[in-house]
């Protein structure tokens, strides 16, 4: 795996970490729970721990200002802690190409 498919692949799993969070609000977000996000976001990683690059669209989506985690932090109180997680994605989804 390259680097860069890596370091996308590290950012989302610390993602996961704060989806998983117990009393997480996801009524804001396109997922109803914590096992929908959770299931979206490994199918992602795993895609990229096998050298695959998931169409970026729905990467970048998913850290998109008013995206589904966006959503969740806000509304779950670590709204500050995504927008450092979404720097760190930026940084990486670049790195892509």
């Amino acid at each position: 795996m390259s680097d860069a498919k890596r370091q996308v692949a590290d950012v989302l799993r610390e993602a996961s970490v704060w989806l998983s969070r117990p009393g997480n609000d996801f009524a804001w977000s396109s997922w109803d729970n914590a096992e929908e996000a959770l299931a979206e976001i490994s199918a992602h990683i795993a895609a990229l721990d096998a050298g695959k690059l998931p169409p970026k669209r729905d990467l970048t989506v998913l850290f998109a200002p008013t995206g589904p985690i966006q959503e969740v932090s806000v509304s779950s109180g670590w709204g500050d802690e995504f927008l450092a997680l979404a720097a760190k994605f930026g940084r990486a989804v670049k790195r892509l190409g």
